[in-house]
C-alpha cells in the first residue's frame, strides 16, 4: 500500500502531474541566460598566445611543431581597449578565430575583454573611479551585449571571457583599486549583460596578476554567481624572487589555488611566462609542475620578448626547459 493510502492508478498520476510541473520549469532555467556550471579542469589545455590577429592564428601551426604534442586546442587572443567600437569585438579581429574554432569540436577560444576604454592610456585615479561609478550604474552596458551577440554569431558561444584581467594593479583603466564596490558591481552587469544574449555559454575567468599588486585582488572578487573560473597571470618577478617563493607569496599561486578550492572554481593561467629573472628554466620547471599539479582549466604561455620561449630566442635554456617538462 502507498503511504498516502492511494491505489497504483491514481499513484502514477500523480506522478504524470509531478513530471509535467518539472517539464514546464526547464524552459525556464534555460532561458534565464545563466550557463550551467563551468565543467571541471579539462587537463592543463595549453595555449601559446602568438598574436591576436589573423597573423597569429596563422602562427599556431607552427608553435605546435616546435612545441611537438599535438595540437594546441585553446586559442587566445586580447580585443584591444582604445575605443568602445574595438570593446564590442571588430568582427575583422574575432572572424579568423572564428574559422579557427570552427575547424574541430573540442577547440575553445580565449578572449581577454577590456572593460573600459582608453584602457592603456594612463588615466588618472579620480578619472578611473567616476567612470566605474558611471558603470556600475549601467553606462556601458550595451557594449558588451553587443559584444556577446557578435560572438554568437560567430559560432563563438563558448568563448572563455577573460574579463577585465589584472584588475589589481595599475596598469589599465579597468583597474579596481579607485573604487573596488562599484569595480565589483559593474563587472555583475557586464556577466549579467552578456549572459541575457540568446545562445550564449560564456564562461567568465577572473584573472589577477599574481601577488598583492595595487590591491589585494580579493578584494576585487565579484561573487560565485558571476564567476566561472578563477586566473591568475603569474610572470617571472620581481627581479630575484624564486619560484617557491612566487608559491609562498601573499595572494600568490598557493593563495589562488586555496581560494578556488573554497569557492569550487576551476583555475586558469591566462599570461604567463618570463620576465625580470632573464632566460630562467628553474622558474618554467616549476610553472610546468604546477599545471601538471593543479590541471589548470587552460594555460596560456606569452610568447613575445622578454616573456616568449619559442619566437624569444633569448630565452634557450628555459626553452629546452620548456620542451623537456612532460
Amino acid at each position: 500500500m502507498h503511504p498516502s493510502g492511494a491505489g497504483p492508478a491514481a499513484w502514477k498520476c500523480a506522478l504524470c502531474v509531478l513530471v509535467l510541473l518539472l517539464s514546464a520549469l526547464v524552459p525556464l532555467a534555460s532561458d534565464s541566460g545563466r550557463p550551467g556550471p563551468a565543467p571541471p579542469p579539462s587537463g592543463n589545455a595549453a595555449s601559446i598566445f602568438t598574436g591576436s590577429d589573423g597573423a597569429g592564428v596563422g602562427r599556431l601551426a607552427a608553435a605546435e611543431k616546435w612545441r611537438g604534442r599535438g595540437p594546441l586546442r585553446v586559442g587566445h587572443t586580447y580585443l584591444p581597449g582604445g575605443t568602445w567600437n574595438d570593446i564590442e569585438g571588430p568582427p575583422g579581429l574575432l572572424a579568423p578565430w572564428a574559422r579557427w574554432r570552427d575547424q574541430r569540436t573540442d577547440r575553445v577560444l580565449v578572449l581577454n575583454v577590456p572593460m573600459l576604454d582608453h584602457n592603456e592610456e594612463g588615466v588618472p585615479d579620480a578619472r578611473v573611479a567616476a567612470l566605474l561609478g558611471q558603470a556600475s550604474r549601467g553606462a556601458f552596458d550595451a557594449h558588451f551585449r553587443t559584444l556577446a551577440e557578435r560572438l554568437v554569431a560567430l559560432r563563438l558561444a563558448d568563448t572563455i571571457v577573460v574579463l577585465g584581467w589584472e584588475m589589481n594593479g595599475v596598469t589599465y583603466t579597468h583597474r579596481c583599486g579607485p573604487d573596488p564596490a562599484a569595480w565589483r558591481t559593474y563587472w555583475r552587469r557586464v556577466v549579467t549583460a552578456m549572459r541575457s544574449v540568446t545562445g550564449q555559454r560564456f564562461r567568465f575567468d577572473f584573472a589577477p596578476s599574481r601577488g598583492r599588486d595595487a590591491v589585494p585582488w580579493t578584494a576585487c572578487y565579484p561573487g560565485d554567481d558571476w564567476v566561472d573560473v578563477l586566473g591568475m597571470d603569474a610572470y617571472d618577478q620581481p627581479a630575484g624572487m624564486s619560484f617557491a617563493q612566487q608559491v609562498e607569496e601573499p595572494y600568490g599561486l598557493r593563495a589562488q589555488v586555496d581560494f578556488a578550492a573554497r569557492h569550487h572554481k576551476p583555475v586558469s593561467y591566462p599570461e604567463w611566462g618570463l620576465f625580470r629573472n632573464g632566460d630562467d628554466p628553474a622558474y618554467v620547471r616549476g610553472m610546468t609542475a604546477w599545471f601538471r599539479r593543479y590541471r589548470p582549466v587552460y594555460q596560456t604561455l606569452t610568447d613575445y620578448c622578454p616573456h616568449g620561449l619559442w619566437e624569444c630566442g633569448t630565452n634557450p635554456r628555459a626553452a629546452r626547459a620548456y620542451l623537456g617538462a612532460r
